[in-house]
């Protein structure tokens, strides 16, 4: 049996190991949250060092891909400081090419629901996630980027590519040194609720992005709303239903209940291909082909 393991600075209580068939292959795969803590995700990776197929990393980022310029997190190094066997990926690979399907999916789904509502989405960060928002501005969506509202605190929306690929060039030499911590909440810190520029959630049609973010920063009232997200338990979309959700839309398959992240299935892949290395963008084309993934919608409400 192939194994796969993601490693997270997200809390332990998302924990969750399921045993899945891809491709014909027994994979099982497995998320351990060190709630926060870095020190003992890089003691984890250390200890399952060529045990495993592959790694994920959890809850952070290795960088950021904008378009097609990657810049690099450097706090994050020292969390896979330890490995030397096994291939390790953060769902960068998976964002491209899975995101990118989610625009192209809701008009396939909810064409009839968007005509009536309008086509505006609200994407939480929208230069770490290349593949939704190039999705969302090629299917002509009026858009709205919270990168500097949610990332750096500073209430200016952004509205285009071009604004995205600035701001990564211009702030992303240094906020790629800044600690972790300080630009995306770890542990505990991602079950806290801190409701912001509700106004903007409300313009949407459709909010998109980090389901650690959307979680945090959105209203209690989220009547009628699509959510285009990942990683979700069972208690998230009880979360969303509660708010009023309409439609949620994970970007990776659900599994027992949970769609795992970009990083864990992207590991997932590179376990059952039998690489022993990190895939290229049309090799994850071809096997997601393969095995037919595409986004997940449950209706909520």
């Amino acid at each position: 049996m192939k194994r796969a393991v993601s490693i997270s600075l997200g809390s332990s209580k998302r924990n969750k190991a399921v045993t899945v068939r891809l491709l014909g292959e027994e994979v099982s795969i497995e998320r351990i949250g060190t709630d926060g803590d870095m020190e003992v995700a890089a003691l984890k990776y250390k200890e399952l060092d060529g045990q495993v197929d592959a790694f994920g990393v959890g809850g952070a980022d290795l960088g950021l891909l904008v378009d097609t310029r990657w810049y690099p997190l450097y706090s994050i190094n020292k969390m896979v400081r330890f490995i030397e066997k096994t291939p390790v990926v953060d769902g960068t690979g998976l964002k491209i090419t899975l995101e990118k399907q989610a625009a192209p999916y809701l008009e396939v789904h909810l064409k009839e629901y968007l005509d009536q509502h309008g086509r505006r989405a609200f994407v939480m960060t929208g230069a770490d996630r290349w593949g939704l928002t190039s999705s969302f501005l090629d299917a002509g969506y009026a858009c709205t980027f919270g990168d500097l509202m949610f990332s750096l605190g500073i209430p200016i929306p952004l509205h285009t590519a071009r604004q995205l690929k600035l701001l990564a060039a211009l702030l992303m030499p240094i906020a790629g040194r800044l600690p972790f911590d300080w630009v995306y909440p770890t542990g505990e810190k991602q079950e806290e609720r801190k409701p912001k520029h509700t106004n903007l959630f409300q313009w949407a049609t459709v909010v998109a992005g980090d389901c650690h973010y959307i979680k945090r920063y959105m209203p209690d009232d989220m009547q009628g709303k699509v959510v285009v997200t990942n990683t979700t338990t069972p208690e998230d979309v009880a979360l969303f239903k509660q708010c009023g959700v309409k439609y949620l839309v994970t970007a990776t398959p659900v599994l027992e209940g949970r769609s795992f992240g970009t990083n864990m299935m992207e590991a997932a892949l590179i376990a059952v291909s039998g690489k022993g290395r990190v895939l290229t963008h049309a090799e994850y084309e071809g096997l997601l082909a393969k095995l037919g993934f595409e986004p997940t919608m449950q209706e909520l409400n």
